[in-house]
């Protein structure tokens, strides 16, 4: 059975820093897109960034580009998203999703076979 389970959400003040984990099982891992999604409260689910696990190649949105960094560790099958100088209105619920489908497709969340259950990411201001 895919898996896909997230961690590493929290409280945290702006300007801080989080680290959220993927971790995957019962699928080939290497051969997906993994991508990170977030939704807020009465806003609609917002592709954040993804990474091509066979070969690093890695999609960001723009708010997020030169904050956040996304990583793969092939061999513990698990995706990492690093977020940097945080601001409040990154505060969302945080979801990992994976799929065989084209890396441009990245932010099209039908495109996904597999979702995690989500962990919140709240910035105070």
């Amino acid at each position: 059975e895919a898996r896909l389970v997230e961690s590493g959400g929290g409280l945290v003040q702006a300007g801080g820093s989080l680290r959220l984990s993927c971790a995957a099982s019962g699928f080939t891992f290497d051969d997906y897109v993994v991508g990170w999604f977030r939704q807020a409260p009465g806003k609609e689910r917002e592709g954040v960034s993804s990474i091509v696990t066979n070969d690093n190649s890695t999609n960001y949105t723009d708010s997020v580009k030169g904050r956040f960094t996304i990583s793969s560790d092939n061999a513990k099958e698990t995706v990492y998203l690093q977020m940097n100088s945080l601001k409040p209105e990154d505060t969302a619920v945080y979801y990992c999703a994976a799929g065989a489908l084209l890396p441009r497709l990245w932010k099209v969340a039908n495109e996904y076979d597999y979702w995690g259950q989500g962990t919140q990411v709240t910035v105070s201001s």
